[in-house]
């Protein structure tokens, strides 16, 4: 009985071209459900598939162990019950499996860009995402705030995570995750991908501004003219993607003064003093920039701190020479 169930399992894997693996669990779940029908069980059963028979078990489960206890099944009843899990339930798992397998396939695009259209939208804004194969999910919180979507549309979206939740798989995309921006940065920037260019780190706040420090492993090269490009021609398809998001392009540097200096762009800094013990820095601009310095909503300079690691205190310069007199 067992040789003509791996035969099925042959035979369906190479039909439905999934591995042999998924569509074994498949048959013994199936037959695990069966035999829990049969014999009126309410707890959990588990099958192997062994040389020339089926054993089913038991679980019972506490808090530090799991006992599995053998159920005495007649051979004549192990016949009927492995048939009928053939016909019946195995269908049923058969389905699930299949579906497990499109999802698994998503697995290795974690961490890139994927396309899809909306199909729904949610009553608490979550949108559903037809992916081709599997439905995706773009939570809330995932948005650009700005952002408004309906039925039909087509979007770009970070592919965050495959997870299994109540038993079934999930896709959660996202539109706010820094790694989005990285990978929009490679698609248009082809340097990043070839090695010359290096993204050292994103800072954002989704629909408002980013800022991202880069490097170049050939000295020769402007990292910076190279991401934005002629005329801002790299940068501004990336700043449509993410609904008018503006991004600071920044040069790293192994001076933590000229990289506080870079992070506050576009504001000019006239001065920095620094408190290493605190990891703080006060920065004089002048007076007229201190708006810009700061940024709407402190936005410029909260992203600063986050680019640089430091916490960055703004001052016009007039004030900066006060409390330089005062230490």
């Amino acid at each position: 009985m067992v040789k003509n169930l791996r035969r099925l399992i042959e035979q369906v894997a190479k039909e439905k071209n999934l591995p042999e693996w998924l569509v074994e669990r498949a048959l013994r779940n199936s037959i695990a459900l069966a035999v829990k029908k049969s014999q009126k069980i309410r707890e959990d059963v588990e099958v192997q598939l062994e040389d020339d028979h089926i054993k089913a078990y038991l679980v019972r489960r506490s808090k530090d162990q799991t006992i599995k206890l053998p159920i005495d099944i007649e051979p004549a009843d192990m016949d009927r019950i492995a048939a009928y899990a053939a016909k019946e339930e195995f269908l049923k798992e058969l389905e699930r499996a299949e579906e497990e397998r499109s999802y698994l396939e998503f697995v290795e695009l974690e961490g890139e860009i994927v396309v899809g259209i909306v199909r729904k939208v949610q009553e608490d804004g979550d949108l559903l995402v037809d992916l081709g194969k599997v439905m995706g999910v773009l939570p809330k919180k995932e948005q650009i705030p700005k952002e408004h979507y309906k039925v039909g549309d087509r979007l770009r979206a970070l592919l965050l995570e495959v997870r299994k939740r109540r038993g079934k798989y999930e896709i959660i995309l996202s539109r706010t995750h820094p790694r989005f921006l990285k990978k929009l940065l490679e698609a248009e920037v082809p340097e990043i991908k070839e090695g010359y260019i290096k993204v050292e780190a994103i800072a954002r706040e989704p629909g408002e501004r980013a800022k991202v420090l880069v490097s170049s492993t050939d000295s020769r090269m402007d990292p910076v003219g190279v991401v934005v490009g002629v005329r801002g021609s790299k940068i501004a398809p990336i700043t449509e993607e993410l609904s008018g998001e503006r991004i600071d392009v920044i040069k790293k540097s192994d001076s933590v003064e000229e990289l506080i200096k870079r992070s506050l762009a576009p504001a000019p800094v006239s001065a920095v003093r620094l408190f290493p013990e605190e990891k703080r820095a006060e920065v004089a601009v002048p007076k007229e920039k201190l708006s810009l310095a700061i940024g709407k909503g402190g936005v410029n300079v909260r992203l600063a701190s986050k680019i640089t690691g430091w916490r960055i205190d703004v001052y016009s310069e007039e004030d900066f020479e006060k409390l330089t007199k005062m230490t």
